[in-house]
């Protein structure tokens, strides 16, 4: 859990306390939040793709706040389970690649920012990739990094909002580049024995 996750979660889930009891009365799956998040930002695609960054913006953001809740859905509703996480954390990885693919497709014909947008791609699944292997090999401590998914998706939604779209890709590149080698440094002091 990154930093910024581990300060906000708790005023987030307080926020958004309502609104999770409202869904639980409802019978709402958190499963289902998962997969809405996914739909949303699927939608964002071809208006990335076309330059209506705002709009498109606007629904990653609408993709994000169901990700961010159906953990707390999950949690409140005593329906946390293996195959949840597993989803939610597979559907994450097709989240983060639905509005890079759409921005790909938009700086098709200018190839210096469609380079930037691929490597954001690659250091993206690379961060959650190293995680995952590390988990995988068994370190059980916090794996941490400067700029996780969160801040990724912060950064990159309001970039699309506020139109200052290659700023966001170039500070998403930088932060998961630095990120990606922090946890391979992590990995290596961990696991070199």
């Amino acid at each position: 859990m990154s930093a910024l996750v581990k300060n906000l979660k708790p005023i987030w889930e307080q926020i958004t306390f309502p609104l999770v009891q409202f869904l639980g009365r409802l019978k709402i799956s958190p499963h289902l939040l998962t997969v809405l998040g996914v739909i949303f930002t699927a939608i964002s695609v071809p208006l990335l793709a076309s330059g209506h960054f705002f709009w498109g913006g606007i629904l990653v953001l609408f993709g994000g706040i169901c990700d961010a809740l159906d953990g707390h859905l999950a949690r409140s509703t005593k329906r946390v389970s293996k195959f949840g996480a597993l989803l939610d954390s597979t559907l994450d990885r097709v989240g983060d690649f639905l509005p890079l693919f759409g921005l790909a497709l938009y700086f098709a014909e200018k190839l210096i920012w469609l380079t930037v947008v691929l490597f954001n791609i690659l250091f993206w699944f690379l961060v959650s990739y190293v995680k995952a292997r590390m988990e995988g090999l068994g370190v059980r401590e916090k794996i941490g990094g400067l700029f996780e998914r969160p801040e990724r998706l912060a950064v990159l939604i309001i970039s699309l909002i506020l139109g200052w779209v290659e700023l966001g890709l170039i500070i998403t590149l930088l932060g998961s580049f630095v990120t990606f080698l922090q946890r391979l440094w992590k990995g290596w002091r961990k696991l070199r024995f």
